[in-house]
């Protein structure tokens, strides 16, 4: 059987690290042990590792419990690319997913299961081990290769087999309904039904109805048993976007649901067990609205098991060529056009973008570009890309009514976020709702 070089193994519990000795004597050639973490350092520095387990927790520790993250960026320090496997009871899951953020490779949960314990050491430890493969076209998920997406990518795999909450967050156009969608599939739920619900669509009156379900006469039009979203997504998932959308006086109702873990269609009295998956999404800053009393805490904390944040397309540059090339290669066959690529003057030009709308905005700068274009090379002057220009004169000239002083502030708000809707519409103190209506208003 092939070795893998050479594991150290970080644990103070004796019992495990005799167990761990024993299981993994025929995998590698060399096995380190380390009762307590204090040596560490020194160990480090003294010999070649292919890979470090370690421990999250230990009994004399720095940070109140958060020891293993400390741990791990000064293995980093001292080795920077040493892949480090995180060691965690179950109920520190959300620590370790932390520490994948901050650069461990995976993470291993107590009690283990030995398989799966040697395969992903032997992944971390095997020195021709090449990047996680992109995925299929088909998945519709593309996750390119910047580090922040690669983490994310890491996350996604591990949450996804389990039941946990997630909270997906990220600004206007990341993607997140695209996440949510691979989080179903790579999920043991995956044959069942994905619901998705915009709760920024959905009024006020018809909440419990769409959510809950109604029965047969229950109001004027309910001339029949409806179930409600709830309902329909048992044993699948149920995806609500825009939950940062969702009236105050409104959240415990869907607070109630989660924890009783039931529904009570509207004009019955019988509950209905659920069994779903929840996955939210949202661009909005939810421990802010919770300080505004906006959102409710508790509330928050059901939903946010997990959270995963996509990070914005101006940070991954990276990524803008490729995403670009799949947009090319479906827009073609959209339209019939015989096959085209990005000049290099049009891919600088994208590549320096800001994308304030993200991905969604690159979809359409392409689809635009595609179609008013005939040769086989989509030059720079395709895309039209030219934000809207600010115009001082007007934000210099003194407001002469209440309207021209409410435009100029959204005006400014804009500027000053960078056209983030989200970090507008709170910095203004409305809805994101109120402001898309009062940009319409004004043109803006």
């Amino acid at each position: 059987m092939k070795k893998y070089g050479h594991i150290l193994i970080v644990d103070d519990n004796q019992g495990v690290l005799s167990a761990l000795q024993l299981l993994l004597k025929p995998y590698f050639n060399q096995i380190g042990l380390l009762p307590s973490p204090i040596t560490l350092p020194s160990v480090l520095r003294e010999e070649q590792w292919n890979v470090l387990l370690l421990d999250m927790n230990f009994t004399s520790g720095i940070n109140n419990g958060n020891e293993g993250l400390y741990w791990l960026h000064e293995a980093h320090r001292i080795r920077p690319g040493l892949p480090v496997v995180l060691f965690t009871a179950y109920a520190d899951i959300d620590l370790a997913v932390k520490g994948i953020k901050e650069g461990a490779t995976d993470f291993i949960v107590k009690p283990w299961d030995n398989q799966k314990l040697v395969d992903t050491l032997l992944k971390a430890a095997a020195p021709d081990k090449k990047k996680t493969p992109a995925l299929p076209e088909g998945s519709g998920m593309y996750w390119g290769t910047s580090p922040a997406m690669q983490h994310l990518r890491m996350l996604v795999e591990k949450v996804a087999a389990t039941d946990a909450n997630v909270l997906i967050t990220g600004e206007n156009g990341t993607g997140k309904e695209m996440l949510a969608r691979e989080l179903h599939r790579l999920s043991h739920r995956d044959r069942q039904p994905l619901v998705t619900v915009d709760m920024g669509a959905l009024t006020e009156t018809l909440f419990e109805s769409e959510l809950f379900g109604h029965v047969k006469g229950a109001f004027t039009d309910a001339r029949a048993d409806r179930p409600g979203k709830f309902e329909t997504a048992d044993h699948g998932t149920l995806f609500l976007d825009e939950i940062g959308n969702l009236p105050y006086h409104l959240q415990a109702k869907l607070l109630t649901a989660l924890q009783r873990r039931s529904i009570v269609p509207v004009g019955s009295n019988t509950p209905i067990p659920i069994d779903i998956r929840l996955v939210c999404a949202t661009n909005r800053d939810l421990p802010a609205m919770v300080r505004r009393g906006e959102f409710r805490e508790d509330l928050l904390y059901r939903i946010n098991t997990i959270h995963l944040e996509i990070p914005p397309l101006r940070e991954r540059p990276e990524d803008i060529a490729p995403l670009a090339g799949r947009f090319i290669t479906r827009f073609c066959r959209q339209y019939g056009k015989p096959e085209m690529h990005l000049a290099d003057t049009a891919r600088n030009r994208l590549e320096q973008h800001t994308w304030q709308g993200n991905i969604r905005e690159l979809e359409h700068a392409i689809e635009k570009a595609v179609i008013i274009s005939d040769g086989p090379t989509l030059p720079a002057e395709a895309f039209q890309l030219s934000c809207v220009p600010a115009e001082p004169e007007e934000e210099n000239m003194q407001a002469s009514t209440l309207e021209d002083m409410e435009k100029q502030m959204i005006r400014k708000a804009l500027g000053n976020c960078n056209g983030n809707l989200s970090a507008v519409a709170s910095q203004l103190g409305i809805t994101r709702q109120t402001l898309y209506n009062k940009m319409k208003k004004y043109g803006l």
